[in-house]
């Protein structure tokens, strides 16, 4: 597996139910951090239709621009027409027990890789504005040391398998749920 295949960078799509918090984290922080060695893109599969106001309130913590953030159906990532992806990441245990669409992968990996870094929702605190900031710098925290773990291998160059092993390894970091 190399991400340059068709010389573009790695495509990664995040995916929670709403996507309205987790994944839009997810898709920001890939993108923020990852230097253009990531196309980040995000989903959900009962997409809420707004990212969750908290998201946004941290997005604009971290000086990251919420224009072109939206929640959107996975559907979209199905259509012939959608950008080929390399790994699917679900960011909640609803979205990895629901049965995903096919998502089109590559010429050379079809089949796009599969990973689960579950954390628990911030967009469920209850308690105010300063409660709901909180739960969303816990997860942007857990994300972020995900996004440093991943951005620290040469994922272009692993095979699947090895790959597959260290996005598990991953997906069991601090926060996991």
């Amino acid at each position: 597996m190399t991400a340059t295949v068709d010389s573009r960078p790695f495509s990664i799509l995040v995916l929670c139910t709403g996507n309205s918090a987790r994944s839009i984290l997810g898709e920001a922080i890939l993108e923020h951090l990852s230097n253009g060695r990531i196309r980040a893109f995000s989903a959900g599969s009962k997409p809420k239709g707004v990212p969750h106001p908290g998201a946004f309130r941290l997005l604009a913590r971290r000086g990251i621009a919420t224009t072109g953030f939206r929640s959107k159906s996975w559907l979209e990532f199905s259509a012939p027409e959608a950008p080929p992806i390399d790994l699917a990441i679900t960011v909640c245990g609803n979205a990895a027990g629901e049965a995903c669409p096919v998502f089109r992968g590559t010429p050379a990996h079809p089949d796009p890789l599969r990973a689960h870094w579950g954390l628990p929702d911030p967009a469920d605190v209850t308690g105010g504005e300063a409660a709901e900031d909180a739960a969303f710098e816990d997860t942007w925290r857990w994300l972020t040391l995900r996004v440093e773990a991943l951005l620290a291998l040469p994922f272009e160059t692993m095979d699947r398998h090895e790959l597959t092993e260290a996005l598990a390894a991953i997906g069991q970091m601090e926060g996991a749920a």
